[in-house]
């Protein structure tokens, strides 16, 4: 690995989601988008025309550049395995688009080809790196929540059927690898397991109600049981109109936090301390953005900014990294266990 200066980053797969990508490694300082990947030349072409970078249509000459350290993985979720495990056979580190890949089977092997090739590699949720989000979690490990009884995730979104429709692999469980959960939702779902631990056991019913010619659900419901013993909710649907932002809400015996995307909307304990006014005061209007909820180009590459930045920061002084190898697995889990529980009509507990 170069020095802290002098990262070069590519990207596979230059979509939508790849000009966040791209945002994100240039306002990095000492990092560069040096390479760009699509098997269409037009796409290609007017990206590398755009941000900086050298196009290419064949991956092999693309992971061959002389100036790739990093690589991002930006296609479409149900080729994220193709595109990772070739990077890491060429030794580049790894940096993969939510969801990890449609399957835990198909997760597991990016993890082992990162670990056979001695790169590291992790998963983006962009939502893990919010200030609000991370004042949540250390409020739960302190245990200024008592016993928690009660944890949901909400994910109320809006999705025409003209996004469905434009584009083949959209909606498809080969290439999408589910609906609202696997797609949209999996970033709350991330966070809930994040702050609250593992998943036991989960019963839940997803249907499609809203829209035309997609295989799987636009509609979800789960109830969970975790490992300390709290019960919990996932509601998702891409057919809320207009769309509503993300929530996560964790309730205890001694206090309950409450998170509207990047906006802390409830911060009360029974065991107040002197910060919690100026956190409430600090987080309470937070959210600067549509939050994808109603449009997915209505986000901020900051979170992809802060992730990106954090994994280089990890890779150059070899410290650990809290999205790393297995960690972006465990939403692929829960969500694999809530469709398993769905389609046979019984719950379905977690292996140990």
């Amino acid at each position: 690995m170069k020095s802290a200066n002098n990262i070069g980053f590519g990207i596979i797969g230059l979509g939508m989601i790849a000009e966040f990508h791209a945002k994100a490694i240039e306002n990095i300082e000492g990092c560069k988008f040096v390479a760009g990947y699509d098997h269409t030349p037009a796409h290609s072409e007017s990206f590398c025309a755009l941000h900086g970078g050298t196009p290419y249509t064949d991956l092999e000459k693309f992971l061959a550049d002389p100036d790739l350290d990093i690589v991002t993985i930006a296609t479409p979720s149900g080729f994220h395995l193709e595109g990772a495990v070739r990077a890491a056979n060429a030794g580049k580190h790894i940096i993969v688009e939510k969801p990890l890949e449609i399957s835990t089977e198909r997760c597991d092997k990016i993890i082992e080809a990162a670990v056979k090739n001695n790169v590291r590699m992790c998963t983006v949720f962009p939502s893990r790196f919010h200030d609000s989000a991370r004042l949540i979690k250390e409020a739960v490990r302190q245990g200024r929540l008592g016993k928690i009884v009660l944890a949901d995730a909400q994910i109320k979104w809006y999705r025409s059927q003209e996004y469905y429709d434009s584009g083949g692999w959209r909606g498809t469980w080969k290439f999408d690898g589910g609906g609202v959960l696997m797609n949209q939702g999996i970033h709350a779902i991330d966070l809930l397991q994040w702050v609250m631990g593992d998943v036991s056991e989960v019963t839940a019913y997803t249907a499609t109600l809203a829209h035309e010619r997609i295989e799987v659900e636009d509609t979800a419901v789960a109830i969970l049981k975790f490992s300390d013993g709290a019960l919990g909710m996932i509601e998702g649907t891409t057919a809320a109109y207009p769309g509503f932002l993300k929530k996560l809400e964790i309730c205890g015996s001694k206090g309950s936090v409450m998170m509207e995307e990047e906006s802390i909307t409830k911060w009360e304990f029974s065991e107040p301390m002197p910060e919690d006014q100026k956190i409430r005061e600090r987080f309470q209007n937070n959210t600067q953005t549509g939050g994808g909820a109603g449009d997915p180009k209505a986000i901020s590459f900051e979170g992809h900014r802060k992730l990106f930045s954090a994994f280089v920061d990890a890779v150059i002084r070899n410290k650990p990294f809290d999205l790393e190898g297995n960690e972006g697995r465990k939403s692929v889990e829960i969500i694999e266990n809530i469709y398993k529980s769905a389609k046979n009509g019984v719950s379905v507990k977690f292996r140990s």
